[in-house]
């Protein structure tokens, strides 16, 4: 079988290692980690990354293991950060591990997940400071990248976030020493937390371990990946719905789809050079790349019903669409399109020309008639044909939805309230 370390540096994962002695370690068995903080009740679409890199090693038969920082996630990694993260509380942060973890166990199989809050937590202030502090120089320290930026900026650092690098490299001593963890992975921006664990080993047990970092994931104009106008591409369902995350990956630049094939699914690289060739001839259909791409990775993170839910949402919604509809559908394009309440009595039995303007689609009755004799009115995406319509209770999806067009691309969703 091929070396993992060689065939992650072929899908663009590598973009650093601590020692080219891991490429031959790497040819046995052996356990890594990356390191996750708490911050939220979930992870991003950024942070996807790792779980790909965790499932490869995995696929390669190594053993992956997710850290969960409810430690660190008190303290806040400095890393990338212009300004200091906000404090949580315990029972937060308690909360946000519960649910991430959720995340692993949904996208990896059976990974081993490990909180760095069960042996910090009885770890005394002076004692730490006495056992691990002092191998930490403070010259290295501030020529660390994180914090030397954070020092030249208006907002500074504070002792805490300075801390950070010594909390999160006794992690990875603690992990070699005690779970035989020898290799531990994290973006570029993790550089030089990884390597002060690796300094701290040395000194302690002269045990050998690695280190590896990955690109962190930008697009071609050097922007975050996984950030919409709306805030964070999140992998919670609940936080972003698996319509809105498939329509997110669909809209992925030709600039940067072969890139984002390559680090967040399991394709072939054949497939992959095949796409990317296509591309450059211009011979592809277009989106078809960004398809493979959204249904690939909406079904790693969501499974097959999230992804089957986001295909048809998709052809629901689209301009001009004749799909069916359905209650579970038509509750997905609530979150994306416009929709409006109004009771049972206010819809069944009433005109389509009163509807239509009671739900704002239109701003007046006249004009719903206008629509209609011009012919772009529709109700649950079937065209309606006359002017004195009346909406039955049949026509109720679900008992519970009502989709209204005007022409193929105004919609509004109307929720029936009981």
């Amino acid at each position: 079988m091929e070396n993992v370390i060689d065939f992650l540096e072929k899908r663009g994962f590598v973009d650093n290692i601590t020692s080219d002695a891991l490429k031959k370690r790497a040819e046995k068995p052996l356990k890594v980690y990356i390191g996750f903080d708490p911050t939220a009740d979930s992870l991003h679409l950024g942070n996807l990354v790792g779980f790909v890199a965790l499932d490869w090693m995995q696929r390669f038969g190594h053993t992956p293991v997710a850290l969960l920082g409810g430690a660190t996630g008190k303290i806040g990694d400095p890393s990338g950060k212009s300004t200091e993260r906000p404090l949580l509380s315990e029972e937060k942060l308690e909360h946000n591990v519960s649910c991430i973890r959720k995340q692993f166990e949904r996208c990896l199989k059976n990974p081993q997940i490990l909180n760095n809050d069960d042996w910090f937590r009885g770890y005394g202030f002076i004692d730490f400071l006495r056992d691990i502090g002092k191998h930490f120089r403070v010259g290295p320290m501030l020529g660390k990248e994180s914090v030397r930026s954070r020092i030249q900026s208006e907002e500074g650092i504070s002792y805490t976030e300075f801390s950070y690098q010594v909390l999160q490299g006794y992690d990875f001593y603690y992990l070699a020493e005690k779970e035989d963890i020898i290799l531990q992975m994290g973006g570029s921006d993790q550089w030089g937390n990884i390597t002060a664990g690796i300094e701290l080993s040395r000194k302690l047990s002269g045990k050998p371990i690695f280190g590896m970092t990955y690109p962190l994931l930008t697009r071609s104009d050097g922007t975050k990946f996984g950030k919409s106008e709306e805030g964070a591409i999140w992998l919670d369902p609940e936080k972003t719905s698996p319509y809105q995350f498939y329509q997110y990956l669909v809209r992925t630049a030709d600039a940067d789809v072969i890139q984002l094939l390559r680090m967040l699914t399991f394709i072939d690289l054949e497939e992959i050079l095949h796409f990317e060739e296509a591309i450059q001839a211009g011979t592809l259909t277009p989106n078809a790349a960004q398809k493979r791409l959204a249904e690939e990775v909406t079904r790693y993170v969501h499974g097959d019903q999230g992804l089957q839910i986001a295909l048809k949402v998709t052809e629901a919604a689209a301009p001009g669409s004749v799909a069916s509809l359905d209650p579970e559908v038509l509750e997905e394009i609530a979150k994306d399109m416009p929709h409006i309440s109004l009771s049972c009595a206010q819809v069944v039995d009433q005109k389509y020309t009163d509807i239509a303007a009671a739900s704002g689609l239109l701003t007046s009755k006249s004009e719903a008639v206008r629509l209609i004799k011009n012919g772009g009115a529709y109700l649950n995406n079937e065209k309606v044909d006359d002017p004195a319509f009346v909406i039955e209770s049949k026509h109720v999806i679900g008992g519970k939805y009502l989709l209204l067009g005007s022409g193929k691309k105004k919609k509004i969703l109307v929720k029936i309230e009981k």
